[in-house]
């Protein structure tokens, strides 16, 4: 009975024991743990910080933004990782493919006139203030060739090329003339036009022109006659000569005329008005301002298609891929997590990282009790065996 007893008491002994220890183990572990958080701040008595106060991740926790940091661009945000996951051939036709839709659809395709988008770029009243300086620069420049025409002579204002070509023409504008002439004295018209002439001068001469009548006889033989001689006369080598020293003579009088005398009674006012309205009527600016893009460019698609976005897409990843490195250096993603997490509140913080870890937390609290257990076992038998001795 004596050794049931003693039995008992053993059993009980280590039961009280394991579970003491069991207690202590977990509840070590468990404060362990919330101490890593909490408290949050730093507790005082009177001017003495109690220790301990704040937990080990709010009192370390500049350290710890300095090394999420550094982690986050060493092992995660890299510039490999950058290229590997964006800078891909098949990311480079989504975004070509994407970029071509948007000019398709937003600027090709769409319904705005060029008007439209010249408001959308804070441009108002183009056509008016177009028409405007047009017709200022066309007074300007009419003014300067009034100006410049009306003073000198003709020798001075005409282009000296004009001149000598319109004084190689005088040689061809004596023989048209000649022939021309010609042409009309023999013809029926330069008949009647010699009978007529003969006739005026009897008639304007009295009786000696009626007496002379007498003497040549028939007027048609007279007139026949005297076409005979006219055109002797114009064949002849001599005529050709007078009238070419003629023309030539008048040709450099005319050199030397002020243009101002030839233009004085000239309408510049109604050339102004005409030149300005035909410039004014030719642009036609408003009209073609009220036009969509497609309407000057229908292919543009296909244009823009095969020349424009391809290669600005592939510029854009060459040049995202050359300064990728120095882009992320010049972000700082190291400080700008280091800012952040600083600005987390330490709750924060806590449900952050028990959210991932509390199943892990709660296996060591239990594992606390656990080794607890049996760490109070071992007591139990440490000192019942050495109560037998």
């Amino acid at each position: 009975m004596r050794n049931q007893v003693k039995r008992l008491d053993f059993i009980w002994t280590l039961l009280f024991m394991a579970f003491i220890g069991a207690l202590i183990g977990g509840f070590t572990n468990h404060l362990a743990i919330k101490m890593l958080f909490r408290p949050h701040e730093a507790k005082y008595i009177g001017k003495w910080r109690l220790p301990f106060t704040p937990g080990l991740i709010p009192k370390r926790r500049d350290e710890l933004a300095v090394q999420l940091g550094k982690t986050v661009t060493n092992y995660l945000l890299t510039p490999d990782m950058f290229r590997n996951k964006l800078l891909t051939p098949e990311n480079e036709k989504k975004a070509t493919a994407f970029l071509q839709n948007k000019i398709e659809e937003q600027v090709l395709h769409s319904d705005k006139t060029l008007n439209d988008w010249l408001q959308l770029a804070g441009v108002s009243n183009l056509a008016q203030n177009v028409e405007n300086k047009m017709e200022a620069i066309i007074d300007t420049q009419l003014m300067n060739v009034r100006a410049k025409l009306t003073t000198g002579t003709i020798e001075e204002v005409v282009p000296k090329i004009w001149q000598e070509q319109v004084k190689e023409k005088i040689p061809t504008v004596t023989s048209y003339i000649l022939n021309r002439a010609e042409q009309y004295i023999d013809s029926p018209e330069g008949k009647v036009m010699f009978q007529k002439m003969i006739n005026d001068f009897l008639e304007s001469k009295g009786t000696f022109g009626g007496v002379l009548g007498m003497f040549f006889g028939d007027s048609n033989s007279l007139v026949e006659k005297v076409q005979k001689e006219a055109l002797k006369f114009i064949n002849a080598p001599g005529t050709f000569n007078l009238l070419h020293s003629l023309i030539d003579k008048e040709f450099t009088k005319l050199q030397k005329r002020p243009t101002a005398e030839l233009l004085s009674d000239f309408n510049w006012e109604g050339l102004f008005t005409s030149v300005k309205a035909y410039a004014k009527k030719e642009l036609a600016l408003e009209s073609r301002l009220d036009k969509t893009i497609q309407d000057y460019w229908p292919q543009g698609s296909e244009w823009t298609s095969e020349n424009l976005t391809p290669k600005l897409i592939d510029f854009g990843f060459n040049q995202a891929e050359k300064q990728l490195e120095l882009s992320l250096k010049k972000l700082k993603l190291d400080e700008i997590v280091k800012e952040q997490v600083d600005t987390f509140p330490v709750s924060v913080l806590e449900d952050l990282v028990l959210g991932i870890s509390r199943r892990e937390f709660k296996m060591i609290t239990v594992l606390g009790a656990l080794l607890g257990g049996i760490i109070g076992i071992v007591q139990g038998l440490i000192v019942f065996f050495t109560n037998l001795s």
